[in-house]
């Protein structure tokens, strides 16, 4: 899977390209996304404004993705949603369980409050 990368300091932005996520990609996506998980830089930004549709199998595998990123204590924010892809989402209650912000900008500053939170709840052995 071709995708567009920005790594900046505390976490890896990344554009998945359109018009379309599918079923048959949801492993090809998974092993694109979940070896950052070894990174030094382990937070992800999920930018999918060129998506224009999402199936339900493709959708559950990026919940699926997202919490394995958060089992991990590290952040996967979505963001730029397209409007059917978000309605579709939200069809199939699965919108509510995503951390999706509407503009990168945004997701950065998830990535960061999270950050904050964590090394905190270090300090405070936690």
């Amino acid at each position: 899977m071709q995708v567009k990368l920005n790594t900046k300091e505390k976490f890896h932005a990344i554009t998945l390209p359109g018009p379309s996520i599918h079923a048959i990609m949801t492993e090809e996506l998974a092993d694109c996304l979940l070896p950052y998980l070894q990174n030094d830089i382990k937070n992800i930004v999920l930018i999918l404004r060129d998506i224009e549709t999402i199936d339900s199998a493709a959708a559950k595998k990026l919940l699926y993705i997202q919490q394995k990123f958060y089992e991990k204590n590290t952040s996967f924010v979505i963001c730029e949603l397209q409007k059917p892809v978000e309605k579709f989402l939200d069809e199939h209650e699965l919108l509510e369980m995503m951390n999706v912000t509407p503009t990168e900008s945004e997701a950065w500053d998830i990535v960061q409050m999270e950050e904050i939170e964590r090394e905190m709840m270090d300090e405070d052995g936690v």
